[in-house]
């Protein structure tokens, strides 16, 4: 493969924690320790939440921060352990500001789409983001197989993409209640294709 643009500039070695994602798994530990601390919390949630836009509390901020607010331990593990798992061989792949950028704009997107779907409880955590990463792995990798727990053989990354993405889906039309944020998964896997395919007609996709 090769990428084109001048001003494209790849890892030229492979690494388990790249910088972004070391960075990104650092800063969630963060705000997650602040979000558990009394008062520290309280502020964290009413500021950096992704609040409904007819709730009085929404802020253009909260974008991003919402990105870094997990509601347990659960939570921010299955998010921060997924961004590692299939992130790392997309850092690796595109460079640290490429996989920035995109981490971002996914992350955005997911918001923006619960934002205009969803109008109940505020949204917290990187699934958005993660499911964008995810899509990214599927795109980039489709024939690399995937084992998991809870599936007898492995599984291609293609097919465990659309997978997903059909469950995600699925359980966003089919749940009246949830604390879920499907669409937002749905909104950074959308945005994530959208913009990887501006990127291949752009040339800088192989």
């Amino acid at each position: 493969m090769s990428y084109q643009q001048n001003n494209y500039s790849p890892n030229t070695q492979f690494t388990v924690f790249p910088p972004a994602i070391k960075h990104l798994i650092i800063v969630n530990a963060i705000f997650f320790v602040g979000l558990t601390t009394p008062h520290v919390g309280n502020f964290l949630y009413k500021f950096g939440a992704l609040w409904p836009l007819g709730s009085g509390y929404f802020m253009p901020w909260q974008l991003v921060s919402y990105l870094f607010l997990h509601g347990g331990i659960g939570h921010i593990f299955f998010n921060l352990f997924a961004l590692w798992m299939f992130g790392q061989a997309i850092e690796n792949l595109w460079g640290t500001k490429r996989f920035t950028v995109y981490y971002f704009i996914t992350g955005i997107g997911a918001g923006l789409i619960q934002l205009l779907i969803e109008s109940g409880a505020p949204t917290i955590g990187a699934s958005g983001a993660v499911f964008g990463i995810l899509l990214a792995f599927g795109m980039m990798f489709p024939d690399r197989p995937i084992l998991l727990l809870f599936f007898p053989f492995p599984i291609k990354a293609k097919y465990f993409v659309a997978i997903f993405g059909g469950l995600q889906l699925l359980n966003g039309i089919s749940s009246t209640s949830s604390n879920v944020a499907y669409f937002a998964h749905l909104g950074g896997m959308i945005f994530g294709f959208v913009l990887i395919q501006y990127w291949k007609y752009k040339g800088e996709l192989y």
